[in-house]
C-alpha cells in the first residue's frame, strides 16, 4: 500500500540535539507525521522530560542519550537505535555548538572544538547511519547548516566554516548514496529563538536590526522547521537530494 505523500508512518528517525530548540521542533514534526522518533542529547533528564511531553500527546518517542562528539559513543548510539527498532530511516544530525570571539582572540582549541561538534560528528553519524539505510535501500540524511554558512557574520568564524563544510558534505553524500535509495539534504536556518541565540536576543539593537532585514519581521521559532523536516524526510522529497534549503523568513533574499 502506498503511503500518503507526507506520511512517515512506520519510519524510525534519530534526531541529535533534540532535547530542546530546533532539534525538538523538527523531532516533533516527524512524530506528528507518524514516525517513531528517537531524541538525542547529553542529559538524560532533559531528554526524558521532552519525550514525556511528546508521549503525552500520543506520539511515538524514545530517547538515546549520548555525546555526538564522542565517536565511539555516536556509533554505538546509532547501532542501539537500529537494534531496538529494527531499522533506521531518517537521521537529522542537528547537534552543534557556537563560539564567538574577535579574530585575534581565537585559540585553535576553540576552532577544533566547534569543528568537532558541528562537522566531524555529523560525518561520523552519517557514516554509521548509512549502513542500515543501504541494507534497506531507503534512507534520509538531513543536516542542520546555517544562513551564516552563506552570509558572513563577524566573530563566529569556526561556526560559519563548519556549516559551509557541512553543506559540502551534504552534496558529496548525496552523490555517493543516491544509488542506494538514500537522499541527503541540508536545512539552513536563519535567526531563530533558541538557547543558542539567547545571548544575541539580549541585545535589543541587534534584534531590531535583524527584524528590519527579515521580510517577515520576526525571528523564527523551532516549530517553523517542522514542515521542511517532514518534507525532506518523506516520499514527497523522494527526488530531492544534495540540496541546502534556507529557512530564514526571506532574510537572505532581501536587500
Amino acid at each position: 500500500m502506498t503511503l500518503p505523500l507526507f506520511s512517515l508512518a512506520g519510519r524510525v528517525a534519530l534526531v541529535t540535539g533534540s532535547s530542546r530548540g530546533l532539534g525538538l521542533g523538527m523531532a516533533e514534526g516527524l512524530a506528528e507525521a507518524g514516525a517513531t522518533v528517537v531524541l538525542n542529547g547529553r542529559d538524560p533528564a532533559t531528554l526524558e522530560a521532552s519525550a514525556q511531553e511528546l508521549a503525552a500527546r500520543g506520539l511515538a518517542v524514545t530517547i538515546a542519550p549520548f555525546d555526538v562528539v564522542d565517536d565511539a559513543a555516536a556509533r554505538a548510539g546509532v547501532d542501539a537505535v537500529v537494534e531496538r527498532h529494527g531499522r533506521l530511516d531518517i537521521l537529522i544530525a542537528n547537534a552543534g555548538i557556537h563560539h564567538a570571539r574577535p579574530l585575534p582572540e581565537w585559540e585553535m582549541a576553540d576552532w577544533r572544538r566547534v569543528m568537532s561538534a558541528n562537522l566531524d560528528a555529523c560525518f561520523v553519524l552519517a557514516q554509521r547511519a548509512a549502513l542500515p539505510m543501504m541494507r534497506q535501500r531507503h534512507g534520509r540524511i538531513l543536516f542542520t547548516t546555517s544562513l551564516t554558512g552563506l552570509l558572513g557574520r563577524p566573530t563566529i568564524h569556526a561556526y560559519s566554516a563548519s556549516k559551509a563544510g557541512l553543506a559540502g558534505l551534504t552534496r558529496s553524500l548525496a552523490a555517493e548514496l543516491g544509488e542506494h535509495g538514500i537522499t541527503c539534504n541540508a536545512i539552513a536556518p536563519g535567526y531563530f529563538e533558541t538557547d543558542l541565540s539567547a545571548g544575541l536576543r539580549k541585545d535589543a539593537a541587534f534584534v531590531e536590526r535583524i527584524n528590519a532585514r527579515v521580510p517577515l519581521r520576526r525571528w523564527g521559532k523551532p516549530r517553523d522547521l517542522a514542515g521542511i523536516a517532514v518534507f525532506l524526510a518523506s516520499d514527497a522529497a523522494a527526488y530531492v537530494s544534495g540540496q541546502q534549503i534556507v529557512v530564514d523568513g526571506g532574510m537572505g533574499s532581501a536587500l
